[in-house]
């Protein structure tokens, strides 16, 4: 049969027993259980008692004749209850923040002025450890959009195709608002309109609510938002904070930290919760996407052309026995700065090995892992260094991956 335990009003998995993943995804442990009463002597298959391991099963699900469809579901309603309970008190808490609530106490925020060199705005990016910039029009005195990692990606892309509109020569001449400029008219040949260069970026007020501040991002794709303040005297905007998901989820777990209670989702193993993307082998549920990864002998070209056409954000590398090497996102891009590498080497000749070992030490210590028994509220803490942006999920012994958890999975099952 199997069990989960209740402690302190918890639902809880002992991970150093025997566990199983029902059908519907939730893992339960399994207890042998018998009386002075003869029980039936096929309530376990023998070929599933094999797959026991170390409390771990293969893909293979066990069937006793206790877990039917009926007597699973007061669990999967009390799952539902936790998740419905935790949205509606996240939705009054991030309702009840403003977006001045991110900004520190101290620090820096930086702007990239629309004139700078394209190759000299990727390397302030490398140098100040940043995936996204704010962009700001001298000439019209405002914040005119964003600069990202994707932006670097898809000139280099664009570099190997020999395109006309950038060389390597031009690439220290090229300045960022002719680079916008230039991706508007490859956009216009996709999608058959012109997109305005100079369209009005979204921004948040520093009186904004965070629910509205992590709706923005979510429901438009973006990983950052500028804070602006209007001053009453009609000046200029003033950029005050780059609001992000890391930066929200960070002021969250501060205030819950002491009263998960009030958030019973969080204690939930991440393995029972419909989110995330995983492997074709574990599965997960209400997820229909299936992991991708990398091998380190696969091309730099291929990787980028993955990031972009699949949209997603990270691809983890692993060895020939599916183990876990390490992970390339879309703002490792950056790294290629440092000593112009770019400029020496073709991104369909370099190899994923060789692109790992361009990375500094900060970024590759970066990669996080975690396993499918590891509480939400664990990941949560992971994901709230602005530094980290997912968790790959592993087999503890053997590394193999078996799935990845980004911010915006998070989020997206937070607040639906």
């Amino acid at each position: 049969m199997q069990y989960k335990f209740l402690v302190d009003g918890i639902w809880q998995v002992d991970q150093d027993q025997l566990c199983v993943q029902d059908e519907y995804g939730a893992i339960n442990n399994l207890v042998f259980a018998e009386d002075s009463v003869s029980m039936p002597s096929a309530l376990i298959r023998e070929d599933a008692q094999s797959n026991l391991v170390s409390g771990f099963t293969s893909s293979t699900h066990l069937e006793a004749s206790s877990s039917s469809e009926s007597q699973l579901e007061p669990v999967m309603q009390l799952l539902n209850n936790e998740i419905d309970v935790s949205r509606h008190r996240l939705f009054m808490f991030l309702s009840s923040s403003q977006a001045y609530e991110l900004i520190p106490n101290s620090g820096k925020v930086f702007a990239l002025d629309t004139k700078v060199a394209v190759k000299q705005a990727f390397h302030i990016m490398y140098e100040q450890r940043l995936a996204v910039m704010p962009l700001w029009d001298g000439q019209n005195a405002m914040i005119s959009g964003m600069l990202t990692a994707s932006d670097f990606i898809l000139i280099l892309l664009k570099l190997q195709e020999s395109h006309p509109m950038l060389t390597h020569d031009e690439l220290e001449m090229h300045t960022i608002s002719a680079w916008k400029y230039g991706k508007s008219q490859l956009q216009a040949e996709v999608s058959g309109a012109m997109i305005p260069p100079n369209r009005r970026v979204l921004q948040a007020g520093p009186d904004e609510s965070l629910k509205d501040v992590t709706l923005t991002l979510l429901q438009n794709k973006i990983s950052a938002v500028p804070v602006l303040h209007s001053p009453e005297d009609g000046s200029s905007l003033q950029l005050l904070h780059t609001a992000c998901l890391a930066g929200i989820l960070k002021h969250m777990c501060r205030h819950f930290r002491h009263s998960l209670e009030y958030l019973p989702i969080v204690q939930q193993p991440v393995g029972n919760l419909p989110f995330g993307t995983w492997t074709r082998e574990v599965g997960g549920r209400g997820s229909s996407r299936v992991l991708l990864t990398l091998h380190s002998g696969d091309l730099l070209s291929s990787a980028l052309k993955l990031l972009i056409e699949g949209e997603i954000s990270s691809i983890p590398i692993v060895d020939d026995n599916g183990a876990l090497i390490n992970v390339y996102s879309r703002s490792d891009i950056t790294s290629l700065a440092r000593g112009s590498v770019y400029a020496h080497f073709r991104l369909d000749q370099m190899i994923m090995t060789q692109v790992l070992q361009v990375l500094d030490e900060a970024s590759r210590d970066r990669c996080r892992t975690c396993t499918r028994f590891d509480p939400l509220y664990r990941i949560m803490e992971v994901l709230s260094d602005p530094t980290v942006r997912r968790v790959v999920v592993i087999d503890p012994n053997s590394r193999h991956v078996e799935g990845i958890i980004t911010l915006r999975d998070v989020f997206n099952l937070l607040l639906g």
